[in-house]
């Protein structure tokens, strides 16, 4: 797939131009991963990019975002293609009204007409192709879904029985990501390009949050940034704000009218920030002391 991404200071330079800020290793495997037409995995902790990434990717290539949500039990018919049952009942019954003289096995092949076919996301990606195929949080599937989607990403084709094989006129851009819930096959990571993504440094995530919102005064993102690395560094939380949970937290501050983070206003919106009440608890606790900080 040409992209027109001609370097990796080049994918940085139009990722940020639409607020994704990409450090030189980031921006240099996805300029790779769209060169050689692999697809790139990326792995890292809740919140720290991944899925944004790729929407980042569709809107700077001017590309429809294909977006395969995966969790526990999914199969390649939530990923490829169903029929429309209630749309065939209906035509079954409007050749019947018509008295249409066609014989049994006619009429069951008009039922497997396209028309009827409803595309899931990685048929939809095939056939809208070029396209950036997001399947994301890969790791909350099973080993047999990844087995079925390896097919897939060495071929670029899936095979309807009843209409024949469709196969990608150019290869998608395919995004998968993962939170490390459990390790995936050799096989998967073979066919793809990898990438891990940390949470950002403390200068990183200023420049995120006034890249991001840039409503928020310099001094309150700051100060957000500032508390929000620090509750990383802590080893007993349930679950640690993500990039997404400083833009929330900064932008609710922001809503409140607040250029100065103050330890009142801190507590009260901690809802944008922290998920867990155990979490919220121990952040309360502390907020005084990282406040003075």
């Amino acid at each position: 797939m040409d992209t027109g991404l001609g370097s990796a200071p080049d994918v940085a330079a139009r990722l940020g131009a639409i607020g994704y800020l990409a450090d030189e290793e980031l921006a240099t495997i996805v300029f790779l991963a769209a060169r050689m037409q692999r697809p790139l995995l990326l792995e890292g902790e809740p919140g720290t990019g991944k899925t944004a990434l790729a929407e980042a990717l569709a809107a700077t290539l001017d590309l429809p975002l294909v977006r395969l949500q995966c969790y526990e039990g999914i199969d390649a018919t939530q990923a490829l293609y169903d029929w429309d049952f209630p749309r065939q009942i209906l035509h079954l019954r409007a050749l019947e009204a018509a008295g249409a003289g066609s014989s049994a096995e006619d009429a069951e092949k008009s039922l497997y007409d396209e028309r009827f076919l409803l595309a899931r996301p990685v048929l939809a990606a095939l056939q809208q192709a070029p396209a950036v195929l997001l399947i994301d949080e890969v790791d909350r599937a099973d080993d047999e879904f990844e087995a079925f989607l390896l097919e897939v990403l060495s071929t670029w084709q899936v095979t309807i029985p009843e209409l024949g094989t469709v196969t990608a006129s150019t290869p998608p851009f395919v995004v998968l990501t993962s939170n490390r819930t459990r390790e995936l096959h050799d096989a998967l990571k073979r066919r793809c390009l990898y990438h891990w993504i940390d949470h950002p440094g403390l200068e990183r995530e200023v420049d995120i949050v006034r890249s991001r919102a840039p409503e928020v005064s310099d001094t309150l993102a700051r100060q957000v940034v500032t508390v929000v690395q620090q509750l990383r560094e802590r080893d007993d939380l349930l679950k640690p704000p993500g990039v997404a949970e400083t833009l929330d937290w900064a932008r609710a501050l922001h809503h409140l009218g607040t250029t100065d983070l103050d330890l009142a206003t801190a507590a009260a919106t901690l809802g944008a920030l922290v998920k867990y009440r155990e979490d919220g608890e121990r952040v309360r606790q502390a907020l005084d002391r990282m406040l003075a900080s």
